[in-house]
């Protein structure tokens, strides 16, 4: 996996959060999100809170906000699912500008949206700071099964070689006056995939062999680099430890 694989979402900035080892910044947003899960959605005072924590990571990472809620708009379909729960959800309702919702539609609609939404931000905080290497670097780091990793090793390594070839696929189409835009024209589409599939388990099966017989066992080579220190986990923590303590402190006041 060369240096050049560098993700999309990863922005090269030289502050705090960019250095630390990547293991404690998986850590850190793998704790945070599992204490978003389990905010009872009626604590909206918590989710707020939450937001205000990632804002100060936001802002020590350098991340641009414009940037952040622009990619943030991949949850989109989830939102216009939530947005149905009102009108389709059951029990008790209440009317407001003419419409009947229901009252848990209205709670498990704004548990998706607010969930949802800190749990992306928070992973793209998390990719912005951290390049695709490091990311699985860290997970192996992690003790992740080592199989796991291998996948998304192999899946950054080649995803640019499979994208090229169905580039180079389409460009042969075009050039035979071929441009399927209709559903009945749907064959040549699923021709063309078919055909990517099967160049590609064919690529898989021709590198397998020649990994085996340079030795490859069943894992790949332990990556050498700086661990992370005690310090780095305690700097780290603060985003987790923070977030409990306002779950914590929200569930009291309630």
């Amino acid at each position: 996996m060369g240096a050049g694989h560098a993700h999309p979402l990863y922005l090269d900035r030289a502050g705090r959060l960019h250095r630390l080892a990547p293991e404690v910044k998986i850590a850190a947003v793998l704790l945070f999100t599992i204490v978003v899960v389990l905010t009872p959605p009626t604590e909206f005072a918590a989710f707020g809170g939450y937001l205000l924590l990632l804002a100060g990571v936001t802002a020590a990472a350098r991340v641009p906000v414009p940037w952040l809620l622009k990619r943030a708009t991949i949850e989109l379909p989830f939102v216009l699912l939530a947005v149905v729960l009102p009108f389709a959800g059951h029990g008790e309702r209440v009317d407001w500008l003419g419409m009947s919702l229901s009252i848990d539609g209205l709670h498990g609609a704004w548990n998706i949206f607010a969930k949802g939404t800190l749990g992306v931000l928070a992973s793209l905080l998390l990719a912005a700071t951290t390049t695709m290497r490091d990311l699985i670097v860290g997970l192996d780091r992690l003790r992740v099964p080592s199989v796991f990793t291998q996948i998304a090793t192999f899946m950054l390594r080649y995803i640019d070689v499979l994208a090229d070839d169905a580039r180079r696929m389409r460009i042969a189409r075009l050039s035979r006056g071929y441009d399927p835009r209709f559903l009945w024209q749907v064959k040549a589409f699923a021709v063309g995939v078919g055909s990517l599939f099967l160049r590609s388990y064919e690529r898989g099966e021709r590198v397998y062999l020649a990994m085996v017989s340079r030795g490859y066992t069943g894992r790949l080579p332990v990556v050498a680099g700086r661990r992370a220190a005690p310090r780095e986990w305690m700097v780290s923590a603060a985003l987790p430890v923070a977030s409990a303590g306002i779950a914590v402190a929200a569930a009291v006041l309630a």
